[in-house]
């Protein structure tokens, strides 16, 4: 079943991208067609029944053909003409091996048989289609969380006079380009878009990587899926629906489908043969049986043939398929080709960029550095109290870490924050604190308490103020010190980069633009044994290629915009957060909706998984056919019993394909747990 037939609903612009355990419970909805076809099962298989019991109950043979022909032609004509949309395409696959079986037992007077064989094999179908459908149904509902709602401005003119009459609450998905949207603290931002008026700081670490939030006035670009911290913002939609991050999800999701691997590429080469070989291997059984046995030989050819047709090989990659990319969809994992599910279990390098994919994108408080006479203490208090008032991360990690220090905060008289710059506070005591960037204290502190603007920037620039985000303390004018944040490793890194080297991949590099102190410290605290640090874009490129020269099948992990060339060459590439660039989403082949670094080490696993499942179907499917044909051209196996069995065989593989949804489940509980 098509997962194009599945998916109905509109994308959701500006959805929260993080799977919940309940997509995995989705129910799939049927098409009008299916459920037709489950009505015509089940009034055919009422038929068959009552030609059972009239057979009972009466010994004229009409009495029992009567409802069996009906139900054969109830449930057969399907088959045959399916069998005759294939012939007439230049195809003959299993449709006409079932339409020879049916349309065989029927001509010899088998009326039952043949009614049988059309029920079983309909089931058969039936079954499929609804795994398919339900294993589809997970994927889908991924692409319909749950984001929901926009504020949308009735009149195409904003300004700050405007009031709560002219909006109105909307559907997201009803956004166009054009639309104005109002987004208040806290709310996030519905659609890409342009802000028309207001001013903020906008959370965008998962659209650009960078650690501290984005200043955002009139006439900036702001993105889907960021989150609006501070202030009011009027934007203006440019982009909506498909062109959003969950527009790009539902496409991802759609090529996966349409594409194959080499493993069903090498299955269709060899299917052209198929039905002729069975046909003259089937046509040899009956001139022998026909001549030393007679009475059996129809019924052994048409049970060949029902044993024959291939569904658990054909079965057998795209059930296995199907539920890797809805396991893989369940933990925000999305997969553009299944090709790419099957490389991934070959891989023996994997190159790792660090900004925003190994680091969490949290600033934290990792120095205080106070003036000469200041205390620690003191230092922090004063920051603290000052900052406690605003929402800016950069505010809530100095107060994180006086909370955690527990130092006494006084809760200031006078607050003002001045957006991308720093925050003023007046203390109970008369005091003025201020705290920011070192161009504007500068600016802001007046004359007779001028700051040495250069010594500020000295300090950013030294060594102990390398690789950190520099807040300045001054206090009635005079400055009492610094504050170093930094943006620290993702805390499930180390273990991820550990998992994977017991997974036996040998190579496993971090590159950064960063200086060569940083990414030390980095690659110490992720246990990487091989960095390279101040890199270029193209040299990146070059490491890729070098790793594949070497003879390694490599992956590239990134998020950025000069990650895009290295993820292109990369053998399998992913690109962390799926609010990344368009570059670097269409640049690779794969694409996390989160940044948990847990889901490279599942992806191999289920990768190679996926493959060991396909060889047991396909182990089980060839060993039914050789062995229960075998039986059925020595007569062992009655032609209604070769039905039964092809469902049997069908189901084996569809349940031994079902186990690999489950995957990831241990990843999702221990998620559980932490939260």
């Amino acid at each position: 079943m098509s997962t194009a037939a599945l998916i109905e609903t509109d994308v959701v612009p500006g959805a929260d991208p993080r799977p919940v355990a309940a997509v995995a419970a989705a129910a799939p909805r049927l098409s009008w067609a299916f459920k037709a076809q489950i009505a015509a099962t089940l009034v055919g298989g009422t038929l068959l029944i009552c030609s059972l019991i009239a057979g009972r109950l009466w010994q004229q043979p009409f009495f029992a053909a009567v409802p069996a022909v009906a139900a054969v032609l109830l449930l057969g004509t399907p088959l045959v003409a399916e069998a005759a949309r294939d012939l007439f395409q230049g195809k003959a696959g299993m449709n006409a091996l079932v339409a020879l079986a049916v349309i065989g037992a029927l001509s010899t007077g088998k009326y039952l048989e043949s009614a049988a064989v059309a029920f079983f094999m309909i089931v058969s179908s039936l079954i499929e289609k609804r795994t398919a459908a339900g294993a589809e149904a997970s994927i889908e509902s991924l692409i319909r969380l749950a984001p929901t709602k926009a504020s949308r401005l009735v009149r195409p003119t904003v300004g700050a006079d405007r009031h709560a009459g002219d909006e109105e609450l909307v559907e997201a998905t009803s956004l166009r380009p054009g639309d104005v949207v109002r987004v208040r603290p806290g709310d996030t931002i519905p659609a890409d878009g342009r802000v028309a008026h207001g001013a903020s700081t906008v959370n965008q670490a998962s659209v650009t990587g960078e650690s501290v939030p984005a200043e955002k006035a009139a006439n900036d670009d702001v993105y889907g899926g960021t989150i609006n911290l501070t202030g009011v913002l009027d934007i203006e939609v440019t982009k909506a629906g498909a062109d959003t991050l969950l527009g790009r999800v539902k496409d991802l999701i759609l090529e996966a489908e349409r594409t194959r691997t080499p493993i069903m590429r090498l299955i269709d080469q060899y299917a052209a043969w198929y039905t002729p070989t069975i046909l003259m291997i089937v046509g040899v059984v009956l001139f022998f049986a026909l001549k030393n046995q007679p009475d059996t030989a129809f019924n052994r050819a048409i049970a060949m043939l029902v044993i024959a047709c291939p569904s658990a090989l054909i079965l057998a990659t795209p059930t296995a398929m199907v539920a890797g990319l809805s396991a893989a969809a369940r933990l925000g994992v999305l997969i553009k080709s299944v090709a790419t599910l099957e490389a991934a279990r070959g891989l023996s390098a994997i190159v790792f960029d660090k900004t925003g994919t190994l680091t969490t994108g949290v600033l934290a408080v990792t120095r205080l550095a106070p003036a000469d006479g200041v205390e620690s203490a003191e230092l922090l208090a004063a920051a603290a109290s000052a900052e406690q008032n605003s929402r800016h991360p950069v505010a809530r990690a100095v107060t994180e870490m006086a909370r955690r220090a527990r130092v006494s905060l006084e809760q200031p008289v006078e607050f003002e924050e001045v957006a991308g710059r720093g925050v003023v506070a007046r203390t109970s005591d008369g005091s003025v604190v201020m705290v920011g960037r070192a161009s504007w204290l500068a600016e802001a502190v007046a004359p007779p308490h001028g700051i040495d603007v250069a010594a500020l920037e000295a300090i950013d620039r030294s060594p102990e103020a390398e690789g950190l985000s520099v807040l300045h303390v001054v206090r009635d004018g005079r400055p009492i010190g610094w504050i170093g944040l930094e943006d620290n490793a993702r805390p499930e890194a180390a273990g991820a980069v550990d998992r994977l080297r017991s997974m036996g991949i040998g190579r496993l590099v971090l590159l950064t633009g960063d200086r060569t102190s940083v990414a030390r410290r980095v690659a110490g605290q992720m246990h990487f044994d091989e960095f390279k640090a101040e890199v270029l874009p193209h040299e990146k490129l070059e490491m890729v290629d070098a790793l594949k020269q070497a003879g390694h099948r490599v992956a590239v992990i990134g998020d950025g915009v000069n990650d895009a060339p290295a993820l292109a060459a990369g053998d399998v590439s992913i690109a962390m957060g799926a609010a990344g660039s368009d570059v670097a989403i269409h640049s690779a082949s794969i694409a996390l909706l989160n940044s948990n670094l847990d889901r490279i080490p599942f992806l191999v696993d289920l990768s190679r998984r996926t493959i060991a499942v396909i060889r047991q179907n396909m182990a089980i499917g060839g060993l039914f056919i050789v062995v229960f044909m075998a039986l059925a051209g020595a007569g062992l196996v009655s032609p209604v019993f070769a039905a039964l069995l092809h469902v049997v065989s069908g189901l084996a593989v569809v349940f031994n394909s079902a186990r690999l949804v489950r995957c990831g489940e241990d990843i999702e509980q221990a998620e559980a747990i932490r939260e």
